[in-house]
């Protein structure tokens, strides 16, 4: 049984991340043939190139430094499994609803509309709320271990991510950006969504 929930913990676990490598491609592929040009970049995306180069230092460590830290009980690797599909399903629903808005830089688009509905209802950032769902999910499924550095890096890039976006946007759209931040939360969902009257 042990050997049967790890052989399909770590086959779902990089079928999530293949599906959402799959659509992070196809996207790009179109947003740059027929999507709108740039017209303003906050800042050169050096948080992506640091969490990357963190991320192949921390890959090409020996496993055995990480086998401490590991845990593979097979009901942890379930749990995992389950937060990571609905990580990724809500990562892609985000992608697809922000369509060829989308970047992986800070940068605002002509004709750039803010999303405020769907994903971005729940939180301001859903791609990076899905994200950080998919890798505490592949934590759990791959054992911990590395994945802890891992998670850590992801979120300290993902928080200098946020805060250039946030600061883009507010300049783009200062007052519907004020409002849509103070109705919804950032990065973690709320229970009971606030509602401000109009």
């Amino acid at each position: 049984m042990r050997h049967v929930v790890h052989d399909v913990t770590n086959a779902g676990t990089w079928a999530c991340w293949g599906l959402v490598g799959v659509v992070w491609i196809a996207g790009a592929i179109l947003v740059s043939r027929r999507g709108p040009a740039v017209r303003r970049r906050a800042n050169r995306d050096l948080a992506s190139l640091a969490g990357f180069a963190l991320a192949l230092i921390v890959a090409a460590t020996p496993a055995s430094l990480w086998r401490p830290f590991g845990a593979g009980m097979p009901w942890i690797r379930v749990v995992g499994l389950v937060v990571l599909i609905a990580a990724t399903a809500g990562t892609v629903w985000a992608r697809v609803a922000l369509g060829d808005m989308w970047s992986a830089a800070a940068i605002t688009k002509q004709r750039h509309v803010l999303r405020t509905s769907g994903p971005y209802a729940v939180t301001r950032h859903p791609i990076y709320t899905g994200i950080l769902g998919m890798v505490v999910g592949t934590t759990l499924t791959q054992g911990l271990g590395r994945w802890i550095a891992v998670l850590a890096a992801v979120a300290l890039v993902l928080l200098v991510k946020i805060r250039a976006e946030e600061r883009l946007l507010g300049e783009e759209f200062p007052e519907e950006y004020e409002r849509y931040r103070r109705q919804v939360p950032r990065l973690i969902p709320r229970p009971c969504p606030r509602r401000t009257p109009a």
